[in-house]
């Protein structure tokens, strides 16, 4: 026969388990005649007496012993399973997909996230680099990373990384052959290695500002690239001036393969801050990712 509501057949395991109708109530929270009335439906539906009463306790019957031995421990693997299902939803897994520009990928990102890693082998880290201005909802990521003044008031942030502060870096044997710009203005007459932005195609305009006077600059040269590492590089074989950030540049300039000039024009930015919708349902995979971030 087919068989459907199994809360009758928990009872009975309870009872059984128990020997004692009282006690097996009070486990699982209900009436002592609600929970008697059970094992009498129960049994008139086996057609078969599966308790012995008596006034001091309660047995199971030879069927009664049969069907605890058959049932009992199939609840016993089910619980087990829920037990270990609610593990797993509280242990950090699935992917997190992350939209980020190079720099904030390759310094902050990484190094945060990388040494956790080992110890999560069920988290995925998927980042996406890219200059664009994302829209992560419509592009299905998880979170992005901005410029504290770039995030959109709609978006929770958690600052990441410490303010950034741009440099203007080339090579010694550069500025000896063309000289050193002192001001903004000067670059115009230089080759500078530019960033080409995914928006419209635009290159980045380099911005100053040295005592509340700010100045924005279009620049050119012979390289133009989607990312500040070629930048750099190009930097560094000699063929011109970069405007990159400056931890990118601290050893090459300490090395002295890098000069920076103009440093009192050069702007400090609001931080790296990571950002995603105030709607999100936080999976403990990304309160992980936020944690390890977070500054």
């Amino acid at each position: 026969m087919e068989y459907e509501n199994f809360n009758d057949l928990l009872a009975f395991v309870t009872v059984a388990r128990e020997g004692s109708f009282t006690r097996a109530a009070k486990q699982l929270g209900v009436s002592q005649s609600a929970l008697s009335h059970t094992i009498r439906s129960l049994e008139t539906r086996l057609g078969i007496r599966l308790l012995t009463r008596t006034t001091r306790s309660v047995s199971p019957t030879e069927a009664g012993e049969r069907l605890l031995n058959t049932a009992a421990p199939r609840f016993d693997e089910i619980t087990q399973e829920l037990a270990s299902l609610n593990e797993l939803r509280d242990k950090p897994a699935g992917t997190i997909r992350i939209t980020a520009a190079e720099h904030a990928a390759n310094n902050v990102l990484w190094p945060k996230l990388s040494p956790i890693m080992h110890d999560y082998p069920d988290v995925k880290i998927d980042i996406n680099v890219d200059y664009s201005m994302t829209n992560i909802v419509s592009q299905r990521f998880d979170a992005g990373v901005r410029l504290g003044d770039q995030v959109e008031k709609d978006m929770i942030a958690v600052r990441i990384g410490p303010d950034l502060r741009m440099a203007v870096v080339a090579t010694p044997e550069y500025f000896a052959k063309h000289g050193k710009p002192r001001a903004p203005q000067d670059l115009q007459q230089h080759s500078c290695i530019n960033l080409r932005l995914p928006t419209h195609g635009n290159l980045q305009i380099w911005e100053f500002e040295k005592n509340g006077t700010q100045l924005n600059v279009r620049v050119d040269g012979q390289w133009v690239f989607n990312n500040t590492t070629s930048r750099l590089r190009a930097a560094l074989a000699g063929y011109g001036i970069a405007y990159v950030p400056e931890d990118m540049v601290c050893e090459p300039v300490k090395e002295g393969t890098l000069i920076r000039v103009m440093k009192e024009w050069c702007p400090t930015f609001p931080g790296y801050h990571l950002y995603y919708p105030s709607r999100r349902q936080s999976s403990s995979a990304f309160q992980l990712v936020v944690d390890a971030l977070r500054i």
